[in-house]
């Protein structure tokens, strides 16, 4: 990943440090639960869009973080930001098929706005980490 400085490598050893991880692995247990929910017919279809839409947020992150450079980082947690939306947009099919409550929804989505906000502060401090250390 690069040479990051001495207070990242500090508090951060493992991708299982980030915070951003952590908070994404509690989202992907909530989607997990959500798509048990569902009804039978949705097993192979939503449920599983689901579930591998938010595994994809999470190992996305952890493959990123393992990664040698800051730019394949940055690479990996742009695509466990579009998995994000990609569930932002299922929590809606789920709304509007009335498998779940709007309060229920709305309770999702905002988690999942809570974990993108963190996803773009992570890419932020990694493109100022590649910064620092390419002057």
């Amino acid at each position: 990943m690069g040479a990051a400085p001495s207070s990242f490598r500090r508090t951060v050893k493992d991708f299982t440090d980030l915070e951003v991880w952590k908070a994404a692995r509690e989202m992907r247990r909530q989607i997990y639960m959500l798509a048990k929910k569902l009804p039978d017919f949705e097993k192979f279809g939503l449920a599983s869009q689901l579930r591998r839409a938010a595994v994809s947020v999470t190992a996305n992150l952890a493959e990123g973080y393992g990664r040698f450079g800051y730019q394949e980082n940055v690479q990996f947690c742009r695509q466990a930001r579009g998995s994000i939306y990609e569930l932002r947009d299922h929590i809606i099919t789920c709304t509007d098929e009335c498998f779940i409550s709007k309060d229920e929804g709305a309770k999702l989505d905002a988690m999942l706005q809570r974990v993108a906000m963190m996803l773009n502060g992570y890419l932020r401090a990694t493109l100022a980490r590649k910064q620092a250390d390419s002057t």
